[in-house]
């Protein structure tokens, strides 16, 4: 039951209770009156005690004092004395009586007759029938009165609880309008306190989780190393531009750090993170001058720029300036190259794919032009061949050049027992002594089916460098293609000019990677085979990668296998790694076969893995590479 209906069935009861009060009070003064009045009655009566004449007359004698209601006296001898008036039941009509029940009538006995008479009330009741009338109208109107005050209350008080309910329901829509606190008045003074402690609390709640949402949208959708957004944004960016139906138009520029992956391996990834950190300040600063723009790092060593409203002509001074920005820095750095940039024109509705293929050949054409090189394509399609002949030509300008220079970085063994080697870097430059991405070029040329001729002549080089520089003492790895190696034709050339060199063969460690080995363990298993027949040794680089099985010890058995580069890195906190790692040196020692980990760039990691009993490490923080010179 709520309280206005508790509250007003305690009004009723209090009030009934008063009136029944009022009514039992009444009813003993009538009571009391009435008995009065029956004794002085009595005492009348017995002053006619021998009364013996007509009945009538006794009536009208009577009736001169005491109103009567009923009177009746009836001759025991003469009949003709009899006399009855009134009735002895009242009237239906005469609620009074009802209310109060009183009755008053006596018998007498005369000598010779018997007397019954009923006083008549009216005049006993009327006072205290007024007095209870008016008495029980105050108590009615009061009691109206009362429940009309706390219906009006009891309404103020609902608006007050609507206030609130509807305050509080707007909240989870972050509706956090000032709190009236008039409304909340007495003893409702403290909801009104709550709510707005609720208020204040939740907004600053709200606050902090929109700060920890925005930190971890900032984690998932920005680099955390250039600050741009990522490529799930690019990706949302560029659809959203490829379905719309509304006209846009403005250039995609591409820039491509091509310099990450020989920083990585020359100075290390923190290094690498540097460079691209300081990559993105260029471009941050030559997109400032302009309009809108979205910049995205698309990948570990890509970023796409969106210039909105711009066409090709305009860009060209965007590009310009970024040179100068790259140019600069690598001036201050000393260092050749530090990215090339492609510029394509977009339009609503264009595919993503083919934008993207476009704005790559863009690129690539830059990277044939020199160090910090741009290019532009003025066309959507038709063109995507026109980057394609700039690095068949330029990879074939080199093999035929011989234009290659050779970095060493060697191996660290862990014990004296362990006999390892240096590992030879390839860098490459075009005919105007401008160095290529090395990665590009590798990649490149096995995209075009240029990797057989490259091996070819990367081998041819490092076998002439031996040779013409007799103070180069022992084994140098040499990297080649996992696709030349598994191919008949180049495994037969190359076991072939090995075996004229015989002294320099057995000096040379072929390192390739396990991804592309495992394509095919059959021709995997006779490539090393051959080599190890002509002296040479096979090392399996970025190891643990790819689909890492014993078939694959038993059947390639390789000499070396080279860890790739993640499994070293915060392996002090990595238990995972350092299980696998444990895993591969024991399956590894057991079929002879030495483990070397790379990319090792703090003393904890170097500590962690000699205690993993490695054979060897290799890392920036073992030896940098340094230019091998040779004679040409």
């Amino acid at each position: 039951m709520g309280l206005s209906r508790s509250f007003q069935l305690v009004l009723f009861i209090v009030f009934g209770l008063l009136i029944f009060r009022i009514y039992t009070v009444e009813n003993r003064e009538i009571q009391a009156q009435g008995e009065i009045a029956l004794a002085n009655y009595q005492q009348y009566v017995q002053t006619i005690d021998n009364w013996n004449g007509s009945g009538e007359v006794l009536y009208q004698q009577i009736s001169k004092d005491f109103p009567l209601q009923f009177f009746q006296y009836i001759h025991d001898i003469d009949n003709n004395n009899n006399f009855t008036h009134g009735s002895l039941i009242s009237s239906s009509d005469d609620i009074t009586s009802q209310i109060f029940n009183i009755e008053l009538g006596q018998v007498h006995n005369f000598p010779d007759g018997r007397l019954q008479i009923r006083l008549d009330t009216t005049n006993i009741l009327s006072p205290s029938v007024n007095d209870f009338e008016q008495t029980t109208t105050l108590l009615i109107v009061a009691y109206a009165s009362l429940m009309l005050l706390f219906a009006l209350l009891m309404q103020l008080h609902r608006r007050r609880i609507n206030y609130a309910t509807e305050y509080i329901t707007h909240i989870p829509d972050l509706s956090f309008l000032a709190l009236e606190k008039s409304r909340f008045p007495g003893v409702l003074s403290p909801i009104g306190s709550a709510l707005e402690i609720c208020r204040s609390q939740l907004k600053l709640s709200l606050e902090r989780v929109r700060k920890e949402n925005d930190e971890l949208t900032k984690a998932a959708y920005q680099d955390p190393v250039t600050g741009f957004s990522t490529r799930q944004r690019f990706t949302q960016h560029i659809d959203a531009i490829s379905k719309s139906n509304k006209q846009q138009y403005g250039v995609l520029v591409l820039v491509r750090a091509t310099e990450l992956a020989t920083i990585n391996q020359l100075y290390g990834h923190a290094a690498g993170d540097d460079y691209l950190a300081k990559l993105a300040t260029c471009i941050r600063k030559a997109v400032s001058i302009l309009g809108l723009s979205f910049c995205f790092r698309v990948s570990s060593g890509d970023f796409a720029i969106f210039i909105d409203r711009m066409t090709l002509n305009e860009g060209e001074r965007f590009l310009e300036q970024l040179k100068c920005y790259l140019d600069e820095y690598a001036q201050n750095t000393k260092s050749d190259t530090i990215a090339h940039a492609g510029m394509v024109p977009y339009e609503q509705g264009n595919k993503p794919l083919a934008l993207m293929a476009l704005a790559d050949s863009a690129v690539s054409v830059a990277q044939t032009l020199g160090p910090n090189h741009y290019y532009q394509l003025e066309k959507l399609t038709g063109n995507e061949q026109f980057g394609n002949d700039h690095w068949k030509v330029t990879i074939d300008d080199l093999i035929n050049r011989r234009s290659i220079k050779f970095y060493q970085q060697p191996i660290q063994p862990c014990n004296n027992a362990t006999a390892v080697y240096r590992e030879l870097l390839a860098r490459f430059y075009n005919a105007e002594g401008k160095n290529l991405p090395t990665t590009t070029v590798i990649a490149m040329a096995e995209r075009y089916e240029m990797s057989v001729d490259l091996d070819k002549m990367i081998v041819i080089q490092s076998i002439k460098l031996l040779r013409d520089n007799p103070s180069i003492s022992g084994a140098l790895g040499v990297n080649i293609s996992a696709s030349s190696a598994l191919q008949e034709n180049f495994t037969m050339w190359l076991k072939d000019i090995l075996s004229k060199h015989r002294n320099i063969a057995a000096r040379l460690v072929f390192e390739l990677n396990e991804s592309g080995m495992q394509t095919n363990l059959d021709a995997s298993h006779q490539f090393v085979t051959a080599m190890h027949k002509v002296g040479a040794k096979i090392a399996i680089e970025r190891f643990g990668l790819g689909f890492t099985s014993f078939k694959f010890f038993r059947e390639v058995k390789p000499d070396f296998i080279k860890l790739d580069s993640s499994y070293s890195q915060n392996i002090e906190q990595d238990n995972n790694n350092k299980f696998f790692i444990r895993m591969i040196v024991d399956i590894a020692k057991r079929v002879s076969i030495r483990v070397i980990a790379t990319g090792v760039e703090k003393q904890d990691e170097k500590l962690i893995l000699e205690k993993l009993l490695v054979d060897g490490l290799q890392g920036y923080y073992i030896a940098k590479p340094e230019l091998l010179l040779n004679k040409q």
